[in-house]
């Protein structure tokens, strides 16, 4: 049976430490990169979608 996605919710925190990977991006560097991969999962389950 297949399953349908009729709302998702991505939950992101951004800010000054980053203990867990250490990284040391800005805050909107990492505000843009989250929205590129949300937009890439929109764009998966859209191509999905349309099978």
């Amino acid at each position: 049976m297949p399953l349908e996605i009729r709302e998702l919710v991505i939950k992101t925190k951004v800010g000054k430490n980053n203990s867990q990977t250490g990284e040391s991006i800005p805050g909107k560097a990492k505000e843009s990169n989250n929205n590129e991969i949300v937009e890439k999962i929109f764009e998966i389950l859209k191509e999905k979608s349309e099978r």
